[in-house]
């Protein structure tokens, strides 16, 4: 079994957390709460792997994202 370290990024809002894995095309989720958001993207990113292992493609090889903000004045 081979283990992935991929990058999420985490987006609160009105009804709780969305969460999306970059590196994985079409792989996000959400929960009411953090820790439910995290739990189900870890499943999300599970699922989507196996399933990318059972047409034996390609998986995801493992990439590091900097998030930052910028400032902009309107």
């Amino acid at each position: 079994m081979k283990h992935y370290t991929l990058p999420i990024i985490i987006e609160r809002d009105a009804d709780g957390f969305f969460v999306s894995c970059p590196a994985l095309q079409g792989c996000y989720t959400q929960g009411a709460t953090y820790d439910e958001a995290i739990a189900n993207i870890k499943d999300a990113i599970r699922l989507h792997l196996e399933d990318r292992q059972a047409d034996h493609e390609e998986l995801a090889e493992e990439k590091s994202v900097s998030l930052s903000t910028v400032e902009v004045s309107v």
